[in-house]
């Protein structure tokens, strides 16, 4: 079976005094091994819920989840992401027409939701449409208009832009609604969502001509910065700095990659600085166990356990629900920007 990578289409990270609320949904089509459409919920970019066509059902991956919100919270949003999987399956029809591809493997994508600082009452939203991993749309909040650089998504924000009210409801939930279930769900979590817990943090190296791995794993939240030094400066060249990204504990994990020849290791002193909360780690020595290849195995391990997450993680949306937890707005790349209001 084929294989597919989706990219993420502009993540927002959390940082100190900011707390997040996303969306992710995926449509897939094509011959792979992965479910045709799946939706993940992240608080703080931790995930909280998760639905896919193959299980049906919408699922909490949090305890906090799982012991504040009742059967009633999961059927209703069960049959919200049943209605997404339908409309997804048109909208990738649609994006597959346009980008005139009618064999192979594609995507159609959208992420969106809310951010609120709990220091100063700051509040920002995004709302952005991918069709195999590059950008269709996304919504312009200052503007209330949607843009395009693609002549595949004008039909699409032409249409949208000239529904005024809708701009209006949309922009509604996004400055409101989704902030407010963005604090319900803070409270819901607030004993484990405002731990912390500090990195680990070694330096890892297949062989001595490869590069090598500065890996930070096992700290909340999840904002940290990881740089380099040279003899005590810092170093910016050859440095290659990955993405974020969790753990199945709720944890995240971090790297940055320095391409650095054995005897310019040698004839300097490399470092590794890893700061987070307020702490800093620095390291400068190699980590190899058992044979040179054993700590990237390390590595791939550890990815290996959000590989399904990563996958997902730009998404879509569905028929907007008032009140009934990930409501996405409405919007369709048929065209058509309706929604279904109960």
């Amino acid at each position: 079976m084929r294989s597919v990578v989706l990219l993420l289409l502009g993540v927002h990270l959390a940082y100190a005094g900011t707390h997040s609320l996303k969306y992710f949904y995926t449509a897939v089509s094509g011959d792979i091994d992965f479910p045709e459409f799946t939706i993940v919920g992240l608080v703080d970019e931790g995930q909280f819920m998760y639905f896919d066509s193959n299980i049906k059902r919408v699922v909490p991956k949090t305890e906090w989840m799982r012991q504040k919100e009742g059967a009633d919270y999961w059927d209703r949003n069960t049959q919200i992401a049943t209605g997404a999987h339908q409309n997804f399956r048109n909208n990738i029809q649609v994006a597959k027409e346009r980008f005139n591809h009618s064999t192979g493997v594609h995507t159609f994508q959208q992420m969106y939701g809310c951010e609120w600082d709990d220091q100063t009452g700051a509040k920002d939203a995004f709302r952005q449409y991918g069709y195999d991993g590059e950008d269709l749309i996304s919504l312009d909040l200052k503007e209330m208009r949607y843009i395009s650089p693609v002549p595949q998504g004008i039909p699409s924000i032409q249409k949208w832009n000239n529904d005024r009210a809708d701009l209006e409801y949309v922009k509604n939930y996004f400055s409101t609604e989704c902030i407010e279930w963005l604090q319900k769900y803070l409270q819901y979590g607030k004993s484990s969502l405002k731990k912390t817990v500090s990195p680990q943090v070694s330096l890892l190296q297949k062989d001595r001509s490869s590069p090598v791995t500065c890996h930070a794993t096992g700290f909340y939240p999840s904002g940290v910065t990881i740089t380099w030094k040279k003899n005590g400066q810092d170093h910016h060249e050859d440095v290659d700095l990955g993405e974020l990204l969790p753990n199945e504990d709720g944890t995240f994990q971090k790297s940055s990659t320095l391409s650095v020849t054995s005897e310019e290791w040698k004839k300097n002193k490399y470092s590794c600085v890893v700061e987070h909360q307020g702490e800093t780690k620095t390291e400068d020595e190699i980590w190899k166990i058992g044979g040179e290849s054993v700590p990237i195995g390390i590595i791939i391990g550890a990815l290996a356990a959000v590989v399904l997450l990563i996958v997902i993680a730009v998404a879509g949306y569905v028929l907007y629900k008032k009140k009934q937890g990930f409501k996405p707005v409405s919007g369709s790349d048929d065209g058509s920007n309706s929604s279904a209001r109960t």
